[in-house]
């Protein structure tokens, strides 16, 4: 999934408040650095599965489950969105702030992921040959809409990726509602929003269980419903860290016990448990199963950011793992794109290896793009829709 920026103005590392910001984030707008890094990191996780099922490199015998598993840096996406667009409402219920308004809030959203996207997705569409030549009204309307999730044979070369973002777009809808779902939990009732978010989380876990009906080729797996533990794992630490409960911040806040938690899941998440090797559908309880895989990366590699601001991560908030994390969108957007004409431009045969070198080709080439994504088109909306709109 891909990287959505700080729902309010964040409080950068040079500024005089600066020090003060990383002992605490309880006000909503406060910058984490230490996200950017992860931001950066879970976007070059995506690349990396994208990259080993071309390459043919989850055919290895151990290490081919783990690459293709990279894929659950979808969970750590989905979690900062959670956590970042949440957080505003977690610090309104107490009293720390106030909520943005729904429309301002849609169009920051809208401003933010549209037009990079409208400028990969045009692209793709016209010059990708795999594409170009596939690509009819449905398919053009079907992913300008991203709305590729719900239409048949739609998910085309240089664009399968964008299920996610059409997942994400999809929770971007939904937060509003779920705000007002919990406004009559504020002031002293604020304490259970905690484990009523919990209990979404696990009624959601269900959802693959159900026989929902879906047109051919589309699976109801791939929609908001499925995924909604992930977001509530973001959500829930946004909750967590406008409260004082030291015996919270210690445990949770712990790198030393939840990064080997994180990783423990993702190892867990790549034997059949999960589901199987490459493409093959999973059985329901597989899905399930991966969905808390999930739930439990996202929330333990992030846990010790959001409730620890006092600890350094020098490699986190470094200032190259600022610059990737800010165009990790541009990353995720672009990067399949990349992908597909290496192999053509190299001549590297798909599926029959050369993953490392695959790999470092698309990131070299890629980074590019996103760069200029960020500084042509992200970055130049964003600051218009903030004067323009405010």
């Amino acid at each position: 999934m891909h990287p959505p920026s700080e729902p309010t103005e964040p409080v950068r590392p040079d500024t005089p408040d600066a020090e003060l910001d990383r002992r605490s984030i309880r006000r909503p707008g406060v910058f984490v650095p230490a996200l950017e890094g992860m931001r950066a990191m879970a976007a070059l996780g995506v690349v990396v599965t994208h990259v080993a099922f071309q390459t043919g490199a989850t055919t290895y015998p151990i290490i081919g489950r783990v690459l293709e598993r990279f894929d659950m840096a979808v969970a750590i996406f989905f979690a900062l969105s959670g956590f970042l667009l949440w957080r505003p409402h977690a610090a309104a219920a107490r009293g720390l702030g106030a909520a943005p308004s729904t429309g301002r809030y849609l169009l920051h959203r809208a401003a933010r992921i549209l037009p990079a996207y409208w400028v990969v997705v045009c692209a793709v569409l016209i010059l990708l040959p795999g594409a170009a030549h596939t690509a009819g009204l449905r398919v053009w309307v079907s992913n300008l809409a991203l709305t590729q999730v719900f239409v048949p044979y739609t998910l085309t070369d240089g664009l399968t990726q964008m299920w996610s973002l059409s997942v994400e777009v999809a929770f971007y809808l939904v937060l509003p509602l779920l705000a007002l779902a919990l406004m009559w939990l504020r002031g002293p009732r604020a304490n259970r929003r905690v484990p009523v978010l919990l209990a979404i989380a696990v009624l959601f876990l269900s959802w693959n269980l159900l026989p929902v009906p879906t047109p051919e080729a589309i699976h109801s797996d791939n929609w908001l419903p499925a995924y909604l533990p992930w977001f509530a794992m973001g959500m829930l630490l946004a909750e967590l860290s406008d409260r004082d409960v030291p015996r919270w911040r210690r445990i949770a806040g712990d790198r030393r016990l939840m990064w080997p938690l994180a990783l423990a899941a993702m190892l867990l998440s790549a034997t059949p448990f999960a589901g199987p090797a490459g493409l093959t559908h999973a059985q329901p309880w597989q899905y399930v199963l991966k969905i808390l895989f999930g739930a439990i990366i996202g929330f333990s590699l992030l846990a010790p950011l959001v409730l620890r601001p006092e600890v350094r991560y020098r490699w986190l908030e470094s200032r190259t793992a600022a610059t990737l994390g800010r165009w990790s969108y541009g990353i995720f957007i672009w990067h399949l794109a990349v992908l597909s004409i290496i192999f053509p431009v190299f001549g590297i045969v798909p599926f029959r290896g050369h993953f490392v070198q695959v790999y470092l080709l698309t990131v070299a080439f890629t980074l590019p793009l996103a760069a200029a994504s960020f500084a042509l088109v992200e970055e130049p909306v964003r600051k218009w829709t903030r004067r323009r709109f405010g």
